[in-house]
Parts: structure tokens; C-alpha cells; sequence
């Protein structure tokens, strides 16, 4: 059993709802502007993808191998660490097919932005936040626990996160927004969404508060390392690719990586 000290505990959780609250900040890109930048959506969501892939495959992967190396021996640690990954990329892949994560487009002539069929919309709106809901609960789970063992993984995950976030907030709030006309419920709803990062989190250190051992914190790491990247590489890239005008993507891509590193690098000084 690894004993963690309750101030720990606060202050990861603390940093897990930050990072799930920025989905409000998405609602307020709608309700306060006449239409978001894609181009800074694009730089956005690249530069979250690049800091998600760099910590998960050079910090959290690594943390893996080393409880499993702990717990075990080299090999199996190396051995358990793998399948661990592997397992979380599988895990997200499961629930991306189950509940479709959607992505609203940020055109004017999407029909969403048509607000006469209100039914539909408010259709829209409500299978968007469920949907979202469900794959905020293991990112939730991933910044906790990144932050629990480790601030200085954990903080950088969260800031990738929130960025991350921000789109989330979009998409639920142009439907709620245009199907109800009510400030206040797009917000509440975007808001909400974002809720079930910290709600992910307790339930998730509730259930295995019990067996806190290194090969627990072994398989915690390896399936969130495979979660982060299979999110990059399927929600945040493209997404940040349909709304790139030039080279946004790859520029956000390579500064996601040089500031993480650069962070990480800081952070052990």
C-alpha cells in the first residue's frame, strides 16, 4: 500500500476541476463573440495535442514501467507497462465507439447555426454534452492521478487539458444556445460537462483507495498514457487540421511539445 497525504489529495483534485472547468471558458467564446477564431481553435487544439503526446509517451508511460519495475522486475515492468498502454488506447477506443464523441463545426452555414428547427437542436445539444460528459470522466481520472504522484507531470496534463476543453465548451453551447436563446442554461450546460473530470476523479480514487500498490499506480499510468495519446491522435489533430487556414497545426504541434518539455525540464530544477 503507497500512503498519500491528504494535502495531495486536494490539490490534485483542486487542479483536475480547474482543468474540466475551461469548457466554461469554450461557452463564453459563443455567448460573447459574433464566431470563435478557427485559426486559434487550431493552434489550440494541435499545441494540447503535442503536450498530451510528449508527457504521456515520455513522462506518464514511463512512471508505468517504473511501478510495474517496482512491483516486479525489469522485464516485467517493461512487459506490464506495455500492456497497460496498449489496454488504455483500446479502453477509449471502446467508448469512442459506444458514445461518438461529436465535433460541431465552426461554419455559419453548419445547420446548427439554423435556429429553426429548435427540436433538433436542442437533440443535438443534449447527445453532444452526454457524449462529451462520458469521455471527460477518464481524462478526469488521467489529470488526478498524473498530479497525485506527480505535480510537475500532473500540472502540464491539466493545461493541456483545459486547452483541450475549450472546444468541448463550444459544441455543447452553440446547440443550447441557439435551441433556447438562454445564456445562462448554454453556460450551465458547458459547465456541467466539464463537472465530470473531478466527478471521474473521486470515483475513480474512491474505488482504488483500497490498493494503492505500485502495480495499481503501474496499471493507472500505463492506460492513461494510452487514453491521452489515442486522443491526440484521434480528436485533437483533426479537429485542429479541419480548422487550420495554414500551418497552424504543425506549428501548434511543435510548441505543445517545446513548452511541455520545457516545462518538465523546470520543473526538475
Amino acid at each position: 500500500m503507497i500512503d498519500i497525504p491528504s494535502g495531495h489529495l486536494w490539490i490534485a483534485f483542486a487542479v483536475t476541476t480547474a482543468a474540466g472547468l475551461a469548457t466554461g471558458l469554450g461557452s463564453l467564446m459563443v455567448l460573447f463573440s459574433s464566431r470563435p477564431n478557427p485559426r486559434v481553435l487550431a493552434f489550440g487544439l494541435a499545441f494540447a495535442g503535442g503536450a498530451m503526446v510528449y508527457v504521456s509517451l515520455s513522462e506518464i508511460l514511463n512512471k508505468s514501467i517504473a511501478a510495474f519495475t517496482t512491483a516486479y522486475n525489469d522485464r516485467l515492468g517493461f512487459t506490464y507497462g506495455t500492456a497497460a498502454f496498449l489496454a488504455g488506447m483500446l479502453l477509449i477506443m471502446a467508448i469512442d465507439h459506444l458514445v461518438p464523441n461529436p465535433h460541431e463545426s465552426l461554419d455559419k452555414k453548419d445547420p446548427v447555426f439554423d435556429g429553426s428547427n429548435r427540436s433538433y437542436i436542442k437533440r443535438v445539444g443534449l447527445l453532444t454534452a452526454v457524449a462529451i460528459s462520458a469521455h471527460n470522466f477518464p481524462e478526469g481520472l488521467a489529470t488526478f492521478f498524473a498530479t497525485l504522484e506527480s505535480p510537475s507531470v500532473g500540472m502540464p496534463l491539466a493545461f493541456a487539458i483545459a486547452i483541450h476543453n475549450v472546444p468541448e465548451g463550444i459544441a455543447i453551447a452553440v446547440p443550447v444556445y441557439f435551441a433556447t436563446r438562454n445564456k445562462f442554461y448554454a453556460f450551465g450546460a458547458s459547465l456541467l460537462s466539464g463537472l465530470a473530470e473531478p466527478i471521474g476523479a473521486a470515483l475513480g480514487y474512491f474505488a482504488l483507495a483500497g490498493s494503492l500498490s505500485h502495480a495499481t499506480f503501474g496499471w493507472v499510468f500505463g492506460l492513461i498514457a494510452g487514453i491521452m495519446v489515442f486522443l491526440a491522435l484521434d480528436e485533437l489533430l483533426p479537429a485542429a487540421k479541419r480548422y487550420a487556414r495554414g500551418h497552424e497545426t504543425v506549428y501548434g504541434l511543435v510548441s505543445g511539445m517545446a513548452v511541455l518539455s520545457i516545462s518538465l525540464v523546470l520543473f526538475k530544477w
